[in-house]
């Protein structure tokens, strides 16, 4: 699990900003959406080309917030990183650029649809009422990845809860655009991975300054129970 490490120079901009550090004291659990992150085999397998080995900490938080949605009336949301013949063209720039060529193969035999490191963790706990959704970037939100929102509005949801990994990549990436696609964003401390303490750090800095209410597990989990 990773140490948190609030910045106090970043709390104050905060509290000097909006006047107090919790954003949302009540949610409405009908109008929720509890979005987990890429808890795939892929990033949580030892050697994996891209394994995130802290994510395998947080599966037990992620499943007691998905618990107490279900408990709620909440939507758990299981979101998987996916690649495609036709993402590997229109994104051709990240496989292309960002990987060496052996890498970028194991990307590909990763994480493409249907390959087993595409499949969620098998420890996480996942009902038939449940949600999955397949992304094609790093943001669950952003054009050409996936028809989250879509899905969402029709459902009247307002709000997300973001849990999962990578911090820093694929959970920020989606809470960004969340937000400003008018959501309002619980970004889980102990419920989100990624490679490094930094990394995470950072993110969470990033988040509480300018996108989301940073929180813990238990109390996002008070807040759907209240």
């Amino acid at each position: 699990m990773h140490k948190i490490e609030l910045n106090d120079d970043i709390v104050q901009i905060a509290l000097q900003r909006r006047g107090r550090l919790r954003l949302f004291e009540r949610i409405d659990p009908k109008r929720t959406a509890h979005l987990v992150i890429d808890m795939q085999v892929g990033f949580m397998t030892p050697g994996a080309p891209a394994e995130i080995a802290p994510a395998v900490d947080i599966i037990p938080n992620v499943n007691r917030i998905s618990a107490a949605c279900r408990a709620a009336g909440a939507l758990n949301v299981f979101v998987q990183n996916s690649i495609s013949d036709e993402s590997k063209t229109s994104w051709s720039n990240w496989f292309d650029a960002f990987w060496t060529p052996a890498k970028r193969e194991g990307m590909y035999a990763t994480f493409m649809v249907g390959q087993p490191g595409h499949a969620l963790h098998p420890d996480l706990d996942i009902e038939p009422a449940d949600m999955r959704i397949n992304k094609f970037r790093f943001g669950t939100f952003v054009d050409g990845s996936s028809q989250l929102h879509q899905r969402l509005s029709g459902l009247g949801i307002d709000t997300v809860i973001v849990s999962g990994c990578a911090t820093n990549i694929c959970c920020e990436s989606t809470a960004r655009d969340a937000m400003m696609m008018n959501y309002k964003i619980l970004f889980v401390s102990d419920a989100t991975a990624t490679h490094t303490d930094f990394e995470h750090n950072n993110t969470l800095n990033n988040m509480m300054l300018t996108f989301a209410d940073v929180v813990t597990t238990d109390e996002v989990s008070s807040l759907l129970a209240s």
